[in-house]
């Protein structure tokens, strides 16, 4: 880099930092004239990699996020104005195609979109723009962050610390080089509570003399969220940020949590023998055994889970919700399973989840707290497994659970069957559309694995009802199913 450029650098610097202290200024300049990016104010970067759709694995236990590819990967970034365009061609990431975000194997989408970060934005927006190194230094810079030195492993690190807007730091990692080799920080996810969203930047390159890391990895909670293997970097080249025609506007941090927002009023369906179908958000069904209640799932979020824990005691009151049956672990289906804990409820699930519930019910919520974390003693997690069947009865009600064979959404995926009333209950398998759809022409694998199932097992099946209820309140018979599956 030349010593004009480099002069202009350092003046940007100063100019940025007039007001911090001395320590941030000399670290922030250091790492700028080892990167060669004090006067980079767009960076246009390609690669190949994937990203992670949070919450969503085949497997609760798997190192990644249900995982997408990303081909053809340009991200274009305007430093000054917080906003990024991003373009990849997007398909599926998983070998077989499985786990939620759709049904696999996901076919190819190019993506155009763009994003602003600027201050207002929601928090997870503006991290991705913080989750670059310059950024990172240049919010370090405005942010009057402090500096301290520490040694990992061996290895010394100059360390910026600022506060972000949820009231967790935002620290990055200056090695001896002078490359930012993480930055990394706190959110909340109301079902894993407080988890560590970092970038981790190793294989530092030059591309035209600005060094950048040719490897970056990002991690939500301990699953890999994003990967990208970096082919080029330009740096001060033209950013167009113009949205693109047909909402082409990232929507608030592809990481963020599941929304906490209020669910509408809960309704309920009496579906006879005492059993009731909770509406107004995701599906729940109230079983109304003769000593306690059983509910089938626990959905989105605390609030939802509230709503149906109150509606439960209106239409039984004075008896416990002893069990909370849990569909399959993906968030918008366990989100509301801390509520449920604080009631006393056990949770029964397939066989695949216990070690994993037994372990995130211990995180911390500090940065959100629930009720379950205000809680002093905090109940002990409860939890009944199943592997094939699982049968629930007090000999007047009976609800039988089965394990959904052969499910490429999640692999613990149980289904409820309830004898008396011919309801099959199921999460995901079976999302419907518009009433009176004719037969498709490409039959979705969930659908006739779904009525797969419903044949091997012999269920006398008239109504299916979806946690995912249909928009029109409509009652979904098994007829449709059969359409839906090619076999009308």
């Amino acid at each position: 880099m030349s010593r004009k450029c480099l002069a202009a650098g350092m003046l940007l610097a100063a100019t940025l930092s007039a007001d911090a202290p001395a320590d941030v200024k000399a670290a922030v300049d250091r790492s700028l004239r080892a990167m060669g990016a004090g006067n980079v104010k767009t960076l246009v970067i390609s690669g190949e990699g994937g990203d992670g759709c949070v919450g969503q694995p085949y497997d609760p236990n798997a190192p990644r996020w249900r995982w997408f590819s990303d081909k053809n990967y340009v991200r274009s970034i305007d430093l000054d104005a917080r906003g990024w365009r991003l373009q990849r061609l997007r398909g599926e990431g998983e070998t077989p195609g499985r786990g939620g975000c759709g049904a696999g194997p996901i076919a190819d989408q190019t993506l155009n979109q763009v994003t602003m970060a600027g201050p207002g934005t929601p928090w997870n927006n503006q991290l991705e723009y913080i989750l670059l190194p310059q950024a990172f230094l240049r919010e370090a810079l405005e942010k009057n962050a402090s500096v301290r030195q520490q040694t990992i492993k061996g290895k010394k690190f100059t360390v910026l610390s600022f506060m972000g807007e949820n009231k967790a730091p935002v620290e990055g990692y200056i090695n001896d080089a002078g490359y930012v080799e993480k930055v990394e920080t706190t959110i909340d996810n109301n079902v894993l509570g407080d988890i560590v969203w970092n970038a981790v930047y190793t294989d530092w390159k030059d591309f035209g003399g600005l060094k950048f890391p040719a490897h970056i990895v990002q991690y939500q909670g301990a699953p890999q969220f994003f990967e990208l293997n970096v082919s080029d970097v330009k740096a001060n080249v033209p950013v167009d940020l113009t949205v693109p025609p047909r909402g082409g506007r990232e929507r608030a941090g592809e990481g963020a949590p599941p929304a906490r927002r209020a669910a509408p009023a809960s309704l309920s369906e009496d579906l006879g023998g005492g059993f009731w179908l909770v509406t107004g958000g995701y599906g729940a069904v109230v079983a109304d055994f003769k000593d306690y209640l059983v509910v089938i799932e626990g959905p989105q979020n605390e609030m939802r889970a509230e709503q149906i824990i109150s509606e439960a005691r209106r239409l039984a009151p004075d008896k416990p919700i002893r069990y909370v049956i849990n569909t399959h672990a993906h968030f918008d289906h366990a989100g509301g399973l801390r509520a449920f804990v604080a009631e006393g409820a056990a949770i029964v699930t397939h066989k695949i989840n216990k070690s994993y519930y037994e372990k995130i019910f211990k995180d911390p919520h500090t940065l959100v707290p629930d009720r379950l974390s205000r809680m002093n003693p905090r109940p002990k997690v409860k939890i009944e497994t199943m592997t094939e069947k699982k049968v629930l009865t007090d000999g007047a009600h009976t609800i039988e659970l089965y394990h959904v064979d052969g499910s490429t959404h999640n692999a613990g995926m149980i289904m409820a069957y309830l004898p008396a009333q011919k309801v099959l209950i199921e999460a995901d398998e079976f999302n419907v559309g518009r009433a009176n759809a004719p037969a498709p022409a490409v039959v979705n694998p969930y659908h006739a694995n779904l009525l797969a199932n419903i044949e091997r097992l012999k269920l006398q099946v008239d109504r299916i009802i979806p946690i995912h209820l249909p928009g029109d309140n409509r009652k979904v018979m098994l007829a449709e199913l059969k359409i839906a599956a090619g076999k009308n």
